[in-house]
């Protein structure tokens, strides 16, 4: 492995583990449901960002499940942060056309 992926992989996690913490702060003080939408999906984002450096190390691997040659375990983890972001937009703008 090169340094520059081995500082990218770091920075990755470093950031992401700074915007999990401060995600879970706010989940803690607000029961707004775009609001815990977005921390969820934060959440995931940072759980793909692990899993995905942990296979690059070799530790595990993430297509534990297959249908068709198509890995869905590592599908979900990268389309399920845009999924609960863009729920937490249509339940803010919902509510923005409700008043």
């Amino acid at each position: 492995m090169e340094v520059a992926d081995l500082i990218l992989i770091l920075s990755r996690l470093f950031i992401g583990a700074v915007g999990t913490f401060f995600a879970i702060l706010l989940w803690s003080q607000t029961r707004d449901i775009a609001w815990v939408l977005v921390v969820i999906g934060t959440l995931i984002s940072y759980a793909e960002i692990v899993f995905t450096t942990l296979e690059s190390f070799g530790i595990t691997e993430i297509e534990l499940l297959t249908v068709s040659g198509i890995p869905v375990f590592k599908i979900l983890l990268v389309n399920l942060p845009i999924l609960f972001y863009t729920f937490a937009f249509i339940t803010v703008i919902s509510r923005k056309r409700l008043h």
